[in-house]
């Protein structure tokens, strides 16, 4: 039964953007391959898959004339997940305001006068309709 959490943690983050980057399906090879030295060990990357497969992130399906070979897909796309993540740090670490939030980041990164004027156009020309399944 799939436990169906909404966070990753860092390793999961870093597995998953992988996943990600592939854009298709993939195995425990294709993802160790695209670390850099050292690499992790093969049973540390299959537990991580399990994981999220537990979690409810991917699904597989068995590589035929390929022995035990599992081939991994997102079932969460990057965007999807970083909208679920943000909406979380908005509500649970700015009681829901926006605006409380981006006051946060301008603040905090100290943000150039041209930079917040870009922000400010950016949102003066954004699309006001809400997202499909919002």
């Amino acid at each position: 039964m799939k436990r169906n959490e909404k966070t990753l943690t860092k390793v999961e983050f870093e597995v998953m953007n992988i996943l990600w980057d592939i854009d298709g399906a993939a195995c425990a090879w294709d993802i160790i391959e695209r670390y850099d030295e050292p690499k992790p060990a093969y049973t540390t990357i299959a537990t991580y898959l399990k994981v999220l497969y537990e979690k409810g992130f991917l699904d597989f399906h068995k590589v035929e004339g390929q022995g035990k070979t599992h081939r991994y897909m997102p079932l969460v796309t990057r965007a999807e997940y970083t909208r679920s993540t943000m909406q979380e740090v908005k509500k649970n670490l700015f009681g829901g305001s926006v605006k409380s939030m981006l006051s946060f980041f301008v603040q905090e990164e100290n943000l150039s006068p041209d930079e917040v004027k870009e922000l400010l156009e950016l949102c003066l020309t954004s699309d006001p309709s809400p997202r499909m399944g919002e």
